[in-house]
């Protein structure tokens, strides 16, 4: 990959720290709310639960970071407040398998609201608690469980297609 294009790999990292602080109290609210008991929980008391408010902020902070990356939240903290105060990269990263992660993301905090709003117990926070293990395996170790998954789909033939000229 050219130095010209492409990301600095530890904004996706400082944003997977926030998400990881998030996502785990997300988790927490999920556990101690209505969540254990979504089954015989209203329709209204299961949307107004802490842990599923908070997982719906997640869920559009995701789904903002697919649409529109570089307007999204984390990445203007870090490119404003935290990359100044850096040495600049040794190496850029291609976009694509950060923003497939957070679609990822989008994914399962997506699938534990709807379930969680259906009256699945135990839903919510196993949804939370999945993202949560892998953004903290990113911020932490610096391994991206989804763009892991972004680069074997891809090995494999089923992302980054072209169309085939005829």
């Amino acid at each position: 990959m050219s130095t010209s294009v492409g990301i600095d790999p530890r904004g996706p990292r400082f944003a997977a720290t926030i998400t990881t602080a998030l996502l785990l109290v997300a988790t927490f609210l999920g556990l101690v709310g209505t969540s254990p008991d979504a089954a015989s929980a209203t329709l209204a008391q299961r949307a107004l639960d802490p842990g599923f408010l908070l997982a719906a902020v997640l869920a559009a902070l995701f789904l903002w970071s697919v649409v529109s990356p570089s307007t999204a939240p984390w990445g203007v903290l870090f490119r404003r407040f935290v990359k100044p105060r850096l040495s600049p990269p040794s190496e850029l990263e291609d976009p694509r398998p950060p923003r497939f992660a957070q679609g990822v993301g989008l994914f399962v905090v997506s699938v534990g609201l709807a379930l969680h709003l259906l009256g699945i117990p135990w839903a919510l926070p196993i949804a939370t608690a999945a993202a949560f293990i892998a953004a903290f395996l990113n911020a932490v170790f610096s391994l991206c469980l989804g763009g892991q998954l972004y680069l074997l789909l891809r090995r494999a033939g089923l992302l980054g297609r072209t169309a085939a000229t005829t």
